[in-house]
């Protein structure tokens, strides 16, 4: 009994991969909002009703799908911070910005799927939302480290924005500062915004050169967090 229960979790395992791995060739060859169940049955050849075992809906195939990307780009961005975890803040901050450029370069139908146009009819459930937090867990972690050790530069913030700040704050970091926290969140939304640009074709006849483009402006968005050091000797900000 145990040796037929494994095997037909095995069987569901494999099956399970073969309906994700034809619903990415659909998003790369048509795009989310064409994805049909229907389709990936057909190219599989399966019943839709055998399909619908696995994923009762479109919409749970699109968030299976959005959760193993958002994971990929977690455990790449993860990997390339494991090598230099020793390394300092500024350092680290850049890796992580570029493994995210590289997996989206890699794999661009998925980050389209992530970060792309919302797919119409869709709304992504709460369970996502721990995979899609991965890359900004990271870099909050690394400036969370700048904080406590020799300490981040804080940009001073205009009256009307304080409550907002305070509030970010607390939802998102309430061991940083208001300052450092929008900041953060100013750096992830340019983050995205340069991989898009490059990604979908918006720095066409502007930058040619791009890795040494983005490598200087991870760093422009690491020293707009906070991550600049005073000179030996002095205090911390």
């Amino acid at each position: 009994m145990t040796t037929a229960r494994g095997a037909r979790a095995r069987a569901r395992i494999e099956v399970t991969a073969a309906i994700k791995d034809e619903a990415r060739r659909q998003l790369a060859a048509e795009g989310a909002a064409k994805l049909s169940l229907r389709a990936v049955a057909r190219e599989l050849g399966m019943v839709s009703s055998a399909l619908y075992r696995y994923f009762p809906s479109r919409d749970d195939l699109l968030t299976a799908l959005i959760i193993d990307a958002y994971d990929s780009l977690g455990e790449a961005a993860e990997s390339a911070h494991a090598g230099v975890a020793a390394a300092g803040p500024r350092e680290r901050w850049i890796t992580v910005c570029a493994a995210a450029r590289r997996w989206a370069l890699d794999r661009p139908h998925e980050y389209a799927l992530i970060y792309g146009s919302p797919v119409p009819g869709y709304v992504a459930p709460q369970e996502t939302v721990p995979s899609a937090s991965r890359v900004a867990l990271l870099l909050i972690g690394i400036v969370r480290d700048a904080h406590r050790g020799k300490g981040v530069a804080r940009t001073p913030l205009p009256g009307g924005l304080k409550p907002e700040a305070r509030r970010m704050a607390a939802d998102l970091a309430p061991d940083l500062p208001p300052e450092v926290v929008v900041a953060l969140v100013a750096s992830w939304a340019q983050l995205h915004g340069l991989i898009g640009f490059e990604l979908f074709g918006q720095f066409n006849r502007v930058v040619e050169d791009r890795e040494p483009f983005f490598l200087h402006a991870a760093e422009r968005l690491a020293h707009d967090v906070g991550l600049v050091y005073p000179a030996p000797g002095a205090s911390a900000p």
